[in-house]
C-alpha cells in the first residue's frame, strides 16, 4: 500500500500518548494508553443509533469509548466498582467479579464489535438511552447460570485530551499520509503522460480508441473531483459512519508507528540515565585521597624550602636603583589620625 510506504516521509512529530505528561497509564486506572489506542474504531448499531466503538476488557476492568462524531463518551470501571454495580443491578448475585466478568465480556464484546446489537432476537439484548444531561446509558440483558443477568454502561462525555489522543491526532496523521499518497500518484501520472507522448512522437498509435485518455491536469482534476464527490459524501455521512478495511489498516499503522517511536525514545532515555556521569567520575576522589593530598603538600613544601636555601647561597646580584619620586608628588605614608567616635572625642 502506497499510504503505508508514505508514512516514512511524514515529518517527525510527538508520539501518540495519553496526557500532557505522556504517562502510560490513564488517570483513575483503566487500560494503558498504548493498549486502548491500538484498538480499532468499529461501527455498531444499538437501538437504531449508529456509533463508532472502541473497547478494552482486561481481567476485571474495562474501558469503553463511543462516538457519533458529534460527541465522544467513555466509561472506565475497575473491579470494586464493577462488583458494586453488579450487586445493585442483580440483587441475588453474590459471586466475586472474576466469576461473572468473563460472562459479561462474552455477551458484550460481540455487540461492541458490530457482530450483534441485540435487535435480532438473540439471547443477549442491548439497548441505548440518551439522557437529558448529555450522558448515555446502555443496558445489557442476558442469562447467567439460568438466571437473568443485567448490566448497565453509564457513559459520560470524554475529556478533550482523550478525544485528541484517540481520534483527532490519528485522523490528522492519516490525512497527511493520504495527502502524500495523492501527491505521489499525481507525479506518477505526469510521468505516464510524458511516456505516452514520447511513444506518440515516435509513431506509436493505439489499437483501440476507447483506451485513449486525456492529459492529466492536477488543478482541473481536483476541482472536478471535489465538485462531484463532496455532495455525495456529505449526504451519506451518517450512513457511512465507519472506517473501511484500508482506513482501519492505515489507522493501525499510524498509532503503532507512533507508539513504537515513543517506546524507543523511552528506552533510550532510560539507557542514558543508567550511564554514570563523566564529571562525577572525574571529580570523585579515590579511597584514601585525603592522605595522598597531605603527602603531596608536604613534598611541595620541602621542594620550596630547598629552592629557598639555594637562592640564599647565591651572591647578591646588583639591583637597579629605584626611581625616587619628587617629594611634592610623593604620597604621605602616614595615615591621618581619625577622631574618636562615641563617648571619647
Amino acid at each position: 500500500m502506497i499510504a503505508a510506504q508514505a508514512w516514512g516521509r511524514i515529518p517527525p512529530s510527538e508520539p501518540l500518548g495519553c496526557g500532557v505528561a505522556g504517562s502510560t497509564m490513564m488517570d483513575g486506572g483503566g487500560a494503558p494508553c498504548e493498549v486502548l489506542l491500538e484498538q480499532p474504531w468499529l461501527p455498531v448499531s444499538i437501538s437504531g443509533c449508529r456509533l463508532l466503538a472502541k473497547s478494552w476488557f482486561g481481567g476485571t476492568e474495562y474501558h469503553l469509548l463511543l462516538t457519533d462524531l458529534r460527541c465522544v463518551w467513555e466509561e472506565r470501571m475497575e473491579s470494586a466498582a464493577i462488583q458494586s454495580r453488579a450487586q445493585e443491578l442483580n440483587k441475588r448475585l453474590r459471586a466475586p467479579v472474576k466469576a461473572f466478568f468473563s460472562h459479561l465480556c462474552e455477551v458484550v464484546q460481540p455487540c461492541l464489535r458490530g457482530s450483534g446489537s441485540g435487535d435480532d432476537g438473540c439471547d443477549t439484548q442491548m439497548s441505548l438511552t440518551r439522557q437529558e444531561d448529555g450522558n448515555i446509558s446502555m443496558r445489557v440483558k442476558s442469562e447467567l447460570a439460568g438466571l437473568p443477568f443485567c448490566w448497565e454502561f453509564h457513559c459520560t462525555p470524554a475529556p478533550v485530551s482523550m478525544v485528541c489522543v484517540q481520534l483527532v491526532r490519528p485522523l490528522l496523521l492519516m490525512s497527511q499520509v493520504l495527502q502524500l499518497q495523492v501527491e505521489e500518484l499525481g507525479g506518477l501520472l505526469f510521468r505516464k503522460d510524458a511516456e505516452i507522448q514520447d511513444y506518440q512522437e515516435n509513431g506509436a498509435t493505439l489499437s483501440r480508441e476507447r483506451l485513449q485518455t486525456e492529459i492529466f491536469v492536477e488543478q482541473t482534476y481536483k476541482e472536478d473531483f471535489i465538485a462531484k464527490t463532496l455532495p455525495q459524501v456529505c449526504s451519506a455521512q451518517q450512513d457511512n459512519l465507519r472506517f473501511d478495511d484500508d482506513l482501519q489498516h492505515l489507522y493501525m499503522a499510524v498509532v503503532t508507528h507512533g507508539e513504537g517511536r515513543k517506546r524507543k525514545r523511552s528506552e533510550t532515555c532510560i539507557a542514558e540515565d543508567e550511564q554514570p556521569d563523566a564529571e562525577e567520575l572525574t571529580l570523585t576522589p579515590p579511597p584514601g585521597g585525603g592522605e595522598m593530598s597531605r603527602e603531596t603538600k608536604q613534598c611541595q613544601k620541602d621542594q620550596e624550602d630547598s629552592a629557598g636555601a639555594k637562592m640564599a647561597d647565591r651572591p647578591e646580584e646588583q639591583q637597579p636603583h629605584p626611581v625616587v619620586a619628587d617629594p611634592a608628588e610623593r604620597p604621605s605614608s602616614r595615615p591621618k589620625k581619625k577622631k574618636g567616635v562615641g563617648l571619647f572625642r
